[in-house]
């Protein structure tokens, strides 16, 4: 089992360019009095190689930023590439494309076909664009995440967590440029969740995949080489080889900003201050 960032000698995960890069990128939504600036004017570079983590309170704009990234949501202002591809502004037909050859995605929810078996399930992108994939590299993949002999199980005959080494071997299959990674052990248990979180950094580690990872939790964080702070749609501080620790002190100064304002009638579901609405978006 891999462990955390911090641990890891420096170099492993050395990265080579720059995977994703957004300049001046704005969301808001709504209009006029109603309107809430989800992202503003956020600069950032995600570097090849490595694993981000993408923290902040509710409502700071994490999943948002993610979603921009991803070409899942249009922007605002400002621009976004992929590589040296320009993804904003494409039309919908081509960021498809982009989505499905580029970018592996992972969520909370598993989103696994529960007629297909394990394998039918990771290969399943490559088999709806009508690529074979490379039987090496998904070899690779597979026994990397320990799935060899469950290839042949449905999602029902899988623990939560192996449904997430499906999504997560789903992900890495077509050997994309870029794995979002959205609270993907939000729904499993501790264990379960550190085995993910260790095949992620794995990912990055053996397979020289990029991760990006939005998270609420410290812990999962520190499988990181680096974690992103927002704060009000911006980012506004940044840790390398973080711990659970150094990550908890610093989402702590949040709760001391915004406690003085606080009148204690949200609920933040535990994640920390609740901020303005984005659409469902935080």
């Amino acid at each position: 089992m891999s462990t955390p960032a911090a641990e890891h000698a420096p170099g492993l995960t050395s990265a080579d360019g720059i995977a994703a890069r957004a300049r001046g990128l704005t969301k808001a939504y709504g209009s006029g009095e109603t309107t809430v600036l989800a992202l503003d004017s956020v600069d950032v570079d995600i570097a090849r190689g490595r694993f981000t983590a993408v923290m902040g309170p509710s409502g700071s704009g994490k999943s948002t930023l993610m979603h921009c990234l991803a070409g899942l949501d249009t922007v605002s202002a400002g621009q976004v590439w992929l590589g040296d591809t320009e993804i904003t502004g494409l039309k919908d037909r081509e960021l498809t494309r982009l989505r499905r050859d580029r970018i592996g995605f992972m969520f909370q929810s598993f989103n696994l076909v529960p007629t297909l078996n394990a394998r039918e399930n990771i290969t399943l992108p490559m088999d709806i664009a009508g690529r074979k994939p490379d039987e090496q590299w998904l070899d690779r993949v597979i026994d990397t995440l320990g799935l060899r002999d469950r290839l042949g199980h449905r999602p029902a005959q899988l623990s939560g967590g192996q449904q997430q080494r499906v999504a997560c071997a789903r992900a890495l299959a077509s050997r994309p440029e870029l794995i979002f990674a959205d609270e993907p052990t939000g729904n499993l248990d501790s264990r379960a969740g550190l085995e993910v979180l260790g095949f992620l950094r794995e990912a990055v580690d053996s397979l020289q995949q990029t991760v990006v990872m939005v998270t609420h939790d410290p812990g999962a964080a520190a499988h990181s080489d680096l974690v992103l702070f927002l704060a009000d749609g911006r980012i506004v501080d940044e840790m390398r080889q973080p711990t659970a620790e150094s990550v908890l002190e610093r989402m702590k100064r949040f709760d001391v900003i915004r406690a003085p304002s606080d009148d204690g009638g949200g609920d933040d579901g535990g994640d920390g201050p609740a901020g303005p609405a984005t659409s469902g978006e935080d």
